[in-house]
């Protein structure tokens, strides 16, 4: 186990780069644009931090990455549609022989359930699934302080396959809920009413008028009868597929990430629904917010290049 970890977390606009010394803490050195369409300049890049910041560390001192896209563990492929620098290649394997030095890489949210599992709101839970309400639906899954990579990197990923319904009853009253066409190739998926988009689509739909999320939020909380009703069908919809992933896997404990799960009211309310539609009888808060909202990646990544690095 290595006692520093350099850490990379990866997405399409910008690379942060860290260290870590210590499990659960990691120094935020720099961030630069993502080399997008050349793997020479993201190999540069990430030597150039190494350089920069790694003079103190040994040779061997491994680098894990949190990244957008799919990592599988059966190749090491990575698909990230964002990142065409990255197609085709075995994104550890090929940074590894090009740093000469350990490389592990996962999926920004298997990183986001590491780091909760290990030093987060989830600390010595045996089963931890860590869900993001964001830009899009996603996941990952712990178990006993060990990262769960399922085929194709695929695992935790509830926002896909979960087809939401055409209708809601709320009140007494029958609402119709648009099913929509899904970038996976599926229609209907929870990805695209579930995440911060998807509660902007509802809020249209229903009252022919767009507000952000963070409106629809803010107007719910203060009272707002037209933001309520899209909070309540949000609510519904997302509770139903999470309450499957629940009786599916037994979680001890679930953590929110993204940026839905900033709203703490939005997310206790979440829980309250999730907890009426499960199996098990949860006495306490099943669905809490993450700890670490905005460097659950780097946290991850560090916690990941201690195990595996």
């Amino acid at each position: 186990m290595s006692s520093a970890v350099f850490c990379a977390d990866i997405g399409g606009s910008f690379i942060k780069f860290g260290v870590s010394r210590a499990t659960g803490e990691v120094e935020e050195c720099g961030k630069v644009p993502t080399p997008v369409a050349s793997w020479d300049a993201f190999v540069a890049a990430m030597q150039n931090f190494i350089t920069l910041y790694g003079a103190d560390l040994p040779s061997s001192t491994p680098l894990a990455i949190s990244t957008a896209g799919l990592v599988s563990p059966q190749t090491g492929e990575l698909l990230a549609t964002n990142i065409p620098a990255f197609t085709g290649r075995s994104l550890a394997k090929d940074l590894s022989t090009a740093l000469n030095r350990p490389v592990t890489a996962a999926n920004d949210a298997d990183c986001f359930a590491l780091a909760e599992a290990h030093a987060g709101n989830a600390q010595h839970q045996p089963i931890v699934v860590a869900i993001i309400l964001g830009t899009g639906v996603g996941g990952g899954l712990v178990i006993n302080g060990q990262l769960v990579r399922g085929h194709g990197g695929v695992t935790g990923e509830w926002g896909h396959g979960a087809i939401t319904r055409t209708e809601l009853n709320i009140e007494g009253k029958t609402y119709l809920v648009p099913r929509l066409k899904c970038a996976c190739g599926q229609t209907g998926c929870l990805d695209k009413l579930g995440a911060a988009r998807g509660m902007e689509r509802l809020h249209q739909h229903f009252h022919q008028r767009e507000a952000s999320s963070l409106e629809i939020v803010t107007g719910w909380q203060a009272g707002d009868s037209t933001c309520g009703l899209t909070v309540r069908a949000w609510l519904q919809l997302v509770a139903e597929p999470l309450a499957l992933l629940v009786n599916i896997l037994g979680p001890s404990k679930i953590v929110a990430g993204g940026g839905l799960a900033s709203a703490t009211e939005l997310i206790a309310a979440l829980d309250l629904a999730l907890r009426e539609r499960v199996l098990h009888r949860y006495a306490a808060p099943l669905l809490i917010p993450g700890k670490f909202l905005t460097e659950g990646g780097l946290v991850g990544a560090s916690v990941m290049g201690r195990i595996e690095g």
